[in-house]
């Protein structure tokens, strides 16, 4: 992710900035990928915090557009849990962006998020025919943490599920292209076989021995959907992780320049190398101050080999499809 000018004088902006410095609202553009001080405003603005542009004075911005169900605001926290779980949104959705997906130049069908909060039950996450559904209650730090304990998962965020999700949704625009379909099968197998079984499978018997040597997590080797999802979403982990590294001049040995971007670069082993070993040192870092490591993934061969695929698909961007 860019860090921004301030169009009103001097200093930065970050992508969740409301105002500069000195209290000047701004929004940000997506379509320009710049701050901008004048409106208008995202209705959302005022109810969560959405700092982005809209078309015009009272309506949504591109990223809550997508939105077709709100959470119930009269279930505790959901309101604040939806606010971050937007921002996670509307930080892909752009990532996403640089590749054209989902931007104007997209002329394929976006998706359509159901935004749920946990009531009397566990409100699920998952994709379907372009819906993406998630659970805002997970954006509280306690419930994710208790999740990902109880699932035994190294790495649990709200940017996390919404690369997952959505990759979900990348692949079911994808599976539009005979080419596609047939490449996908001979990298990940069959996705036509039994879905809820591999699951039921994967909970009841937990993950073959030696996952670690073919899938990038114990979760991908439920099932070739999730194989896709769970690669794609480590492949925008990996570029981000790099853009946000080149936007904040943390160089590194590795990298090509100063001004490389990572989102152009068509050499998937030079991009991964680099995010790696980027994400190497920064875990270093934190457990210098007792935290968790940021990327607490190994590579295999194997691993290599899926990201490289889905990089190419997803580079090619949303033309056409």
């Amino acid at each position: 992710m860019k860090v921004f000018t301030n169009p009103v004088g001097a200093g930065t902006l970050w992508f969740h900035s409301l105002t500069t410095a000195d209290g000047t609202p701004v929004a940000y553009d997506p379509q320009a990928r710049a701050f901008v001080p004048m409106r208008p405003f995202c209705v959302n603005r005022e109810i969560i915090g959405c700092n982005w542009i809209a078309p015009e004075e009272g309506a949504f911005c591109r990223a809550c557009a997508m939105t077709a169900l709100a959470p119930d605001p009269d279930i505790p926290n959901a309101m604040a849990n939806w606010a971050e779980t937007e921002a996670a949104k509307r930080w892909v959705i752009d990532n996403l962006g640089r590749w054209l997906w989902f931007r104007p130049e997209d002329p394929g069908t976006r998706p359509a998020f159901h935004m749920l909060a946990d009531g009397n039950t566990i409100a699920g996450m998952g994709h379907g025919d372009g819906i993406v559904t998630i659970s805002v209650t997970e954006a509280d730090p306690v419930v994710r943490v208790t999740r990902r304990e109880a699932l035994d998962e190294p790495f649990r965020t709200m940017i996390g599920h919404m690369r997952h999700e959505i990759a979900h949704m990348l692949w079911w625009r994808l599976s539009l292209r005979e080419d596609f379909l047939i490449a996908f099968r001979e990298m990940f197998g069959d996705e036509r076989t039994d879905y809820t079984s591999a699951l039921q499978k994967h909970y009841g018997q937990g993950p073959p021995q030696d996952w670690e040597l073919f899938y990038l997590t114990s979760y991908a080797s439920s099932h070739p959907h999730e194989d896709w999802a769970e690669t794609a979403a480590h492949l925008l982990h990996l570029t981000d992780i790099t853009d946000s590294a080149v936007a904040t001049d943390l160089m590194s040995p590795e990298m090509p320049g100063h001004h490389w971007d990572p989102y152009s670069e068509p050499d998937t082993e030079r991009l991964v190398h680099v995010a790696a070993t980027l994400a190497t040192r920064i875990n270093h870092i934190n457990r210098s101050m007792g935290m968790s490591d940021i990327y607490p993934f190994v590579l295999s061969e194997a691993a290599h080999r899926k990201l490289a695929f889905v990089h190419g698909w997803l580079r090619r961007g949303a033309q056409g499809l």
